[in-house]
């Protein structure tokens, strides 16, 4: 039995200015992707990526298509084709268009409008985020139930690290009683409560951009994140990029 490849791409919190610079200039397939994204948003998404101000990228709507492009643009380059595929969140989009499910102009410009919407869904500065480590996923459950108001696990990243998000109060409520029972908490420094139910409202204006786009059936399983489920056909692909939005990811 051969070995398995698996591509799994990353999700928002990866960029950095400067990213894709090097290989855009040495590697003609990763700056194709570039051109291709500048084309597609109808500006200059490269020269943000490139040299852009931080907190230009930092900002939701510009970072989810920045990430997606300096990904493609790196597995393009590597000219080489995995078993499966998997992303985390936004990188969910990248291994769609791995997978062929997506053209990569139709991925970046859904997941401009994506980061839109979920930074308008609330405002800045209401919601929050924190990694919760060295506690039991039943414990961290609990405490969210007992925040009072929005508190939810919405990263089940590993079995020691949780991410909670919700609005801001009551994350804080929740943090409190997990640092009193010993837990680590580490506040994230994002601009909303991403994956809890308070991006209902991005989900809902975001489904009608998957309605509408052509999705293929994937070459090879892409590994969703809502049930960590293998999709592949038009109607799965559509489905779990939709839940994703409002719905913690494993």
């Amino acid at each position: 039995m051969g070995m398995k490849v698996a591509f799994v791409f990353p999700g928002q919190g990866a960029q950095k200015v400067g990213m894709g610079k090097e290989a855009s200039a040495a590697l003609p397939r990763a700056k194709a992707v570039f051109d291709a994204a500048d084309a597609a948003l109808g500006e200059s998404l490269s020269t943000l990526c490139f040299e852009g101000h931080e907190a230009d990228l930092m900002l939701t709507a510009n970072t989810q298509p920045a990430v997606l492009t300096t990904s493609v643009a790196l597995y393009r380059a590597l000219e080489a084709e995995p078993d499966v595929a998997a992303g985390h969140s936004l990188g969910e989009y990248t291994a769609n268009v791995c997978a062929g499910t997506l053209s990569f102009e139709s991925a970046v410009r859904i997941v401009r409008a994506r980061g839109q919407y979920m930074q308008e869904a609330v405002p800045v500065g209401a919601g929050a985020m924190c990694a919760v480590i060295g506690k039991d996923t039943e414990m961290i459950e609990r405490v969210c139930r007992e925040a009072g108001g929005v508190c939810e696990p919405v990263n089940y990243n590993s079995p020691g690290q949780i991410v909670i998000a919700g609005d801001a109060e009551a994350v804080g409520r929740a943090k409190e009683a997990l640092m009193a029972n010993g837990a680590k908490v580490i506040p994230l420094a994002v601009s909303a409560p991403f994956h809890s139910s308070l991006m209902r409202p991005a989900e809902e204006r975001l489904q009608p951009h998957l309605r509408d786009a052509d999705v293929a059936t994937a070459r090879i399983p892409i590994y969703c994140n809502v049930d960590a489920s293998p999709v592949t056909t038009p109607d799965e692909v559509r489905s779990a990029l939709v839940r994703q939005v409002s719905r913690s990811v494993k």
